[in-house]
């Protein structure tokens, strides 16, 4: 005679579960800076924010924030959910999220308005701090869009900045010659393609390591275009450089919704660059997700053996999404020279190309994880630039290393799992 013993699914889920700490540590180490910084210590002024700039054609009234109160109650939420946090240790899924997120909020809040509660002047024009953001974000934008359609396909794209930097040099010396800024546009696509067409061949044709034909086309495109600039459009002639003078983008606002308060400003007042960056996010998020085509891509980036077990080309889509992901980085190197200086410099990209794949893994390889993570990037470092010129608690330099810090935090795992696909820099040799 047998026993059967029963065993509860659960009470079995709870033995596999293991107990993570490292969310409720980091909150706890966080709560502790937000009670001494921002509630104990914090200044006993106002911080304003005026949601509204001079022109628009709906004003709204700004919001005055005392510095004291708004720190004592952040810091007290941010106990708060460190104490949930530590209490259930084996949060997952959404529950974690939404725990991190709310304490995200709260946290930047109560930095906010520390900041702006120490300085002199003591607002900040919030309409402004996102619209300037956006001469960072749009290239960002498409440099990690460029990664996406790489890494997602298996390719590791380090080449990024040398594709955003082919496609501004482009851009200002055809945009010059032609006086076309569409012409420029197009040709900057093609620059990228072209090295692209590097990285896919030494990567997935000659089997070379990936991390470092990325980094030889960086430093050879940066070194072939400051050359070319010394060399080319430097030239004047009366007193003009012809070869470095391309024609500018201008905005082109939608009636009714760039008249939209804070959101009109910041994405319906912009070039056709701008535009063509919010469509791509769309696009490639619904082409990735949503399409037989996508499927087949993230299954070449997951599993190329099973792809090609089913009859999927691995080398061919690889081949076609780094091409692709080459002309999408390219438009946005068109951006620095048509729409944001109008002239090229050397090194100009200034790395925006490795911040790109930054926000890439912080978005966890999604185009629209990807455009958040690129929002965050640029009013961090759009907000350096504005308290730098007031006097402000916080060194400007801490901004800067903000969105790189969040990073790690998110690729340790403190804010949800962040993997990138399985083959991602992993050759396919069919056998």
């Amino acid at each position: 005679m047998s026993t059967v013993i029963k065993t509860e699914p659960n009470a079995f889920k709870d033995q596999l579960a293991v107990r993570s700490w490292k969310l409720p540590l980091t909150f706890g180490a966080l709560a502790l800076f937000a009670i001494l910084v921002f509630a104990i210590f914090g200044p006993d002024g106002r911080a304003t924010f005026r949601l509204s700039q001079d022109g628009d054609a709906w004003q709204l009234p700004d919001l005055v924030l005392p510095a004291k109160p708004v720190g004592i109650l952040a810091a007290a939420g941010c106990v708060a959910l460190a104490i949930l946090s530590y209490l259930q240790t084996k949060l997952e899924g959404r529950t974690r999220r939404s725990v991190s997120n709310a304490f995200t909020v709260l946290f930047v809040l109560g930095l906010l308005v520390w900041i702006i509660g120490g300085t002199k002047s003591q607002n900040i024009t919030l309409v402004g701090l996102f619209t300037g953001a956006m001469l960072i974000i749009t290239p960002l934008v498409f440099g990690s869009l460029s990664g996406v359609l790489c890494e997602r396909s298996g390719v590791v794209n380090i080449a990024i900045e040398g594709q955003l930097l082919a496609g501004a040099f482009t851009a200002a010396l055809v945009g010059s010659i032609t006086g076309n800024a569409y012409a420029a546009l197009v040709a900057a696509a093609a620059a990228g393609v072209l090295v692209s067409v590097l990285l896919a061949a030494f990567s997935i044709k000659y089997l070379v390591n990936q991390i470092i034909v990325g980094v030889v086309l960086n430093v050879l495109v940066a070194g072939l275009t400051g050359f070319l600039f010394e060399k080319i459009m430097k030239i004047k002639v009366q007193g003009v450089t012809v070869y470095n003078d391309p024609p500018h983008l201008p905005n082109l606002p939608i009636p009714l919704l760039s008249d939209i308060p804070m959101l009109g400003p910041m994405f319906f007042r912009q070039s056709i660059i701008g535009y063509l960056m919010l469509v791509l996010v769309a696009v490639i998020w619904f082409g990735l997700f949503r399409t037989r085509w996508g499927l087949r891509v993230r299954a070449v980036g997951e599993h190329p053996q099973a792809a090609d077990t089913m009859g999927i080309n691995v080398n061919r889509t690889r081949f076609i999404n780094v091409l692709a992901g080459g002309a999408v980085a390219g438009v946005g190197g068109a951006y620095f020279t048509l729409v944001a200086v109008s002239s090229f410099s050397k090194d100009m990209t200034g790395g925006l190309g490795f911040i790109a794949l930054a926000a890439l893994i912080f978005g966890r390889w999604n185009p629209i994880g990807a455009f958040l993570a690129a929002l965050l990037f640029g009013v961090a470092g759009n907000l350096q630039s504005i308290l730098s010129l007031a006097v402000t608690p916080i060194d400007g330099q801490f901004l800067a290393m903000l969105p790189y810090a969040l990073t790690i935090l998110a690729v340790s795992g403190l804010v949800g799992k962040s993997r990138a696909p399985a083959a991602s820099g992993e050759p396919y040799i069919k056998g």
